[in-house]
């Protein structure tokens, strides 16, 4: 319960601060974990980004403010962090499907958001094996990409990486230096908020590095689900952990990144491990 707690005292954060500049870093201490990890489990949780939730809310208080008044476009604007009255009328009607200036006329309807709370709901009795290992560190070698603090901007990036490295044999090189644990292809989130995030496409190998890239993923415990299956299935074993598996199972996050291990190189079969930091509450 103290987890979702600190998720909800998140949300108080938000609507303290929606005519501010919303620091995801503060989020994530609120919740006792990276910005990162903060927003992956809201967007999970919530059903919806954590950009797009907060844009919804600013957009809910300026209809309100505008309704009826005297108050100029510009100014709500600036109030809500918009420097540009184009931005701020594109995000206006992206939410309500009118223009700013037509909700001072009485009977335009406008859409209202409240603002999200959360509480832990039994779905129903699924099984799902998993494991608790603690690992030494362990060096990995690969290529990697930078990553944008809104992680939703990453989605269709990290998925071309992946073709990208496949198409031009440089998985083959990678796969030729494996020689550690974890045996697979890994793919490596390192979004703490101590270093410029990125995402590795690697191997763990004691290797010389070549042309690539090396990166030592610290000691650290994880929780270990298996998984099997292509296309979204691997975002849909990450949300069930976090939505169902973690709010009761005793853990939090750990600071160290999260890790998919790709077992096997089968398109159509694919099986998998997703790794996640925890320690105990």
């Amino acid at each position: 319960m103290e987890w979702i707690e600190r998720l909800n005292k998140a949300m108080d954060y938000i609507e303290e601060h929606l005519t501010d500049e919303i620091d995801y870093g503060q989020l994530g201490r609120i919740a006792c974990c990276s910005s990162y990890h903060f927003q992956r489990m809201f967007s999970y949780m919530a059903g919806m980004t954590l950009s797009e939730y907060i844009r919804k809310r600013k957009m809910s208080l300026a209809a309100v403010d505008l309704q009826g008044g005297d108050a100029k476009i510009v100014d709500v604007a600036e109030e809500y962090g918009y420097h540009s009255p184009t931005a701020f009328n594109r995000a206006f009607q992206a939410i309500h499907g009118v223009a700013p200036s037509a909700v001072k006329n009485e009977g335009v309807p406008v859409k209202s958001f409240l603002p999200i709370s959360f509480k832990i709901t039994i779905k129903g009795a699924e099984e799902m094996d998993y494991r608790i290992e603690t690992r030494e560190a362990f060096r990995v070698v690969g290529v990697s990409m930078p990553m944008e603090k809104e992680i939703e901007k990453n989605f269709a990036v990290i998925p071309s990486k992946w073709q990208e490295i496949h198409t031009d044999g440089t998985l083959q090189e990678l796969i030729g230096r494996m020689d550690g644990e974890p045996k697979g292809v890994l793919g490596v989130c390192v979004c703490n908020d101590e270093e410029p995030w990125r995402y590795l496409i690697a191997v763990s190998s004691t290797a010389e590095q070549g042309k690539f890239e090396t990166y030592t993923v610290p000691a650290a415990t994880w929780a270990i689900f298996f998984g099997s299956g292509v296309g979204s299935s691997i975002q849909e074993l990450e949300q069930w952990i976090v939505t169902e598996w973690l709010p009761t199972s005793g853990y939090e996050y750990g600071n160290a990144p999260d890790v998919e291990v790709y077992l096997n190189d089968d398109p159509q079969n694919a099986q998998y491990e997703v790794w996640i930091p925890v320690t105990k509450k």
